[in-house]
């Protein structure tokens, strides 16, 4: 089969089921971003330092080891909706009403309420995330998964506008309790696409009790290729976003300590994340359709890398609103677009349809151990080294995995399988 039969044009993979992923990705994003971003502007607003607003990273721990029941999560099924779009349903109207509410505690005076408050806006969040990344994989055939990849990436990315540029802009005129609604209403349009959207298809038997659901996938991915391969995987997928992860864990409290009011940062959020992440969207989906997988993580990963660099230079510039413009849109594009939907890609592949829920909430889990472990240590490291070579230490970083790649997912082989 020539590489042109196996790659269509990318106007054929614009139909339902990838309007669906983008809403669904919008969802799935909305809640982390709300914790990454508004939850720190209100919490540093309320008097909190950056070693206290780095530890709050540890709250989020679920995310990490949201493996541990996605096991139930393939095996039942919750309501009438069907396995997928049930469990979807009931965690997107549960974060809408505990988003919601956690704006209506007092950071002063209930900090341990809003602890328990955030680790279950994490829970829910990451329960949603391993069902939703389950029907990603299983409504898209396998000529869709890279575009499908960088939709839900940058439809991902796009939610984190919600609580960063619309929520620190109304927060400069209105109550935090009343921000906190209006950024929680936002879950209900990925409600509504659940509501209307298909069950995917059952592939094969699926499993018949909880045993089989929890042994069956870690079994068949480390006999696949062997345990070397196995643990080069999981290396991989742990280490590719380690450098940007750490670099945006207190980005918020970063422009905020260089002199940027609240009201600046939501509109250059808002001025040049919205474009980055379309465009983003855009050129990462056709891109990676056009280089296979495996070329997009060599290139992404670079361009992924050089972005840390824009926030070294802000902190070496001071408060000017154009060049923060220009590393919200950089990043947008080059970190959370294009590297993000490459890996997404490379973990969807490295997956059997079979186990779908599981298997990715494994690869999806150890990608989030920077975020959750790494990044608690952030705001200690930043008080040692200051910002500038903070973000220089975090540039570093990024390029263990990019020394992986020869043997995980080499140039010269387009899209063979993890």
């Amino acid at each position: 089969m020539t590489i042109q039969e196996q790659q269509p044009g990318w106007r054929t993979y614009l139909n339902g089921r990838t309007v669906s992923i983008l809403f669904l990705g919008f969802s799935s994003g909305l809640p982390l971003y709300t914790l990454i971003y508004l939850m720190q502007a209100w919490l540093a607003k309320s008097g909190l330092d950056v070693k206290a607003l780095g530890l709050f990273a540890l709250v989020t721990f679920p995310y990490t080891f949201k493996f541990l029941w996605a096991p139930f999560m393939d095996r039942y099924a919750i309501g009438s909706l069907g396995r997928r779009r049930g469990w979807m349903a009931a965690t997107q109207l549960a974060l809408f009403l505990v988003i919601g509410g956690l704006g209506m505690l007092d950071p002063k005076l209930e900090l341990t309420l809003i602890a328990g408050a955030v680790f279950l806006i994490a829970f829910l969040s990451a329960s949603q995330d391993v069902v939703i990344d389950a029907y990603r994989r299983e409504i898209l055939s396998e000529n869709e998964q890279g575009l499908g990849a960088a939709i839900i990436v940058n439809a991902y990315k796009a939610a984190s506008l919600i609580p960063s540029a619309l929520g620190l802009v109304l927060a400069d005129s209105m109550p935090w309790q009343a921000v906190f609604w209006i950024v929680a209403a936002f879950m209900l349009p990925g409600f509504v696409c659940t509501l209307l959207a298909k069950e995917p298809a059952v592939y094969g038997a699926p499993p018949k009790n909880l045993q089989e659901a929890v042994v069956l996938p870690f079994r068949e991915f480390v006999q696949r290729d062997g345990w070397n391969q196995a643990l080069l995987i999981i290396g991989f997928v742990l280490l590719y976003k380690i450098g940007d992860s750490m670099a945006t864990a207190l980005s918020t409290k970063f422009f905020l300590d260089i002199g940027f009011t609240t009201k600046q940062i939501g509109l250059a959020a808002n001025a040049t994340g919205w474009w980055a992440a379309l465009a983003g969207g855009a050129v990462g989906g056709i891109w990676m359709i056009k280089l296979g997988i495996n070329r997009a993580l060599w290139v992404f990963g670079v361009l992924q890398a050089v972005a840390i660099l824009g926030f070294a230079w802000l902190a070496k510039t001071g408060p000017d609103p154009l060049l923060l413009s220009a590393v919200f849109g950089f990043e947008a594009f080059a970190s959370l677009g294009l590297g993000a939907a490459a890996l997404v890609a490379f973990m969807s592949r490295a997956t059997d349809p079979r186990y779908t829920a599981t298997q990715y909430a494994l690869f999806s889990s150890l990608a989030a151990v920077p975020r959750t472990f790494i990044n608690s240590s952030v705001g200690y490291i930043v008080a040692e080294t200051g910002w500038f070579w903070f973000f220089i230490v975090c540039f570093i970083l990024a390029f263990p995995a990019m020394m992986m790649l020869p043997k995980i997912a080499p140039w010269n082989t387009r899209n063979e399988k993890a």
